[in-house]
């Protein structure tokens, strides 16, 4: 049984999730952690959250305005010009298929 101590707790973690541990050795393309695409998503999610209390309409269309700012960068994060992706996406989008939207997204989208 390992230890309740700090040290015993970290290894527990690790050998929990060894098979985790594993895969990011073996594979140099992983990263050992995920703070990259946390820190891309951590404006949006709490955008999301904070729209909800814009207090009116003028305030959540001022704070849409930064949307098209954060597809850039995640545009860019994928190799994409981000100007030409959004403009890009804002040509087709009125006649793409809405259960096809995903397509549309900076890591799923091929020049269409």
């Amino acid at each position: 049984m390992i230890p309740k101590s700090d040290i015993g707790k970290a290894v527990s973690y690790m050998v929990n999730r060894w098979q985790y541990l594993k895969r990011y050795v073996e594979d140099g393309s992983y990263e050992i952690d995920n703070n990259l695409v946390e820190n891309a998503i951590r404006p949006v999610a709490s955008g999301r959250k904070n729209y909800l209390f814009a207090g009116s309409n003028n305030v959540a269309k001022r704070s849409a305005l930064f949307y098209p700012a954060r597809v850039g960068s995640n545009a860019k994060l994928q190799g994409l010009e981000p100007f030409g992706h959004l403009r890009d996406i804002l040509e087709i989008i009125p006649d793409y298929p809405v259960n096809r939207v995903a397509d549309l997204l900076p890591v799923n989208f091929k020049n269409h």
